[in-house]
């Protein structure tokens, strides 16, 4: 199957956003799996290579992953009439994974944390930490900024993980903060250099503690989740957090003051002349 994954990635994984590294998850799991000969390679076998995972303690996710990677990968070599049979997983379900309830930084945690990143030695985890809360970005996105995204008191993010664009207002304050950055530390390309580890120190330092998994992407989650909290819109969020589909976003409608408010008032009891005062 090594020879089909090749073929799949110089037809095509050359031109998406993330090029190379789903190639190399495909890759990886076709080495888990013996690389086994394509024509024998079908639902049981892959079914009985997902349980041998579990049982080594591999995620859900992680082998739901590598099940949608592989059925995309026999579609579009059937596309590019590479394979002449059908998709060998097309039938095969993947595992449904309970969805955990998202933690986000209270107040009091998010004060506790702005004073650790200002004690870090790393020059830049304070400011990417605040872009982050400030505009419901990825770390990724924030730590790979570039001094053209940044303009008119707005961050343009566009190799984003939806492959669209969306600009998020911020103040003038920390765009001037982010030009000063620039100006003094000159790193090529990037506004900033890595600093997730020092991230990681500073939740340490303010003994925050996450849950399992969790890191940087807890500041993502403060920002949608304080946007409802202080009676923000669940579309403009889905706009602000680039989500493609609004049932990620509604992850958060929950926390807002009036959530299903209405549902006290247009219930029919209240219009129901029958229904004493």
């Amino acid at each position: 199957m090594d020879e089909l994954d090749a073929i799949w990635f110089d037809h095509h994984d050359k031109k998406l956003r993330a090029a190379g590294e789903t190639y190399k998850r495909i890759k990886a799991a076709i080495t888990e799996l013996k690389n086994p000969i394509a024509s024998e390679f079908n639902a049981q076998v892959f079914a009985a290579f997902r349980s041998q995972r579990l049982d080594t303690g591999i995620s859900l996710n992680t082998v739901n992953h590598e099940h949608a990677y592989m059925r995309a990968m026999f579609n579009e070599l059937i596309r590019l009439a590479v394979w002449k049979r059908d998709n060998p997983l097309k039938d095969l379900r993947q595992f449904k994974v309970q969805e955990n309830e998202l933690s986000y930084l209270t107040n009091e945690q998010i004060a506790v944390l702005l004073v650790e990143l200002k004690k870090s030695t790393n020059p830049h985890v304070d400011l990417v930490s605040r872009i982050c809360l400030a505009t419901g970005a990825r770390w990724s996105e924030a730590e790979k900024l570039q001094p053209q995204q940044v303009r008119q008191r707005l961050i343009q993010f566009a190799r984003t993980k939806t492959g669209k664009a969306r600009a998020v207002p911020i103040s003038q304050g920390m765009q001037d903060e982010i030009f000063t950055d620039h100006a003094e530390h000159r790193n090529i390309g990037a506004i900033f250099a890595g600093c997730t580890g020092a991230f990681k120190e500073a939740l340490e330092r303010g003994s925050i503690q996450l849950p399992m998994g969790q890191l940087t992407h807890v500041l993502r989650h403060t920002f949608a989740s304080h946007f409802m909290i202080n009676g923000g819109n669940i579309l403009a969020l889905q706009r602000i957090l680039g989500h493609q589909d609004l049932k990620t976003t509604m992850r958060y409608a929950h926390l807002a003051p009036d959530h299903l408010d209405s549902a006290r008032q247009l219930n029919p009891l209240v219009f129901c002349p029958c229904v004493g005062d």
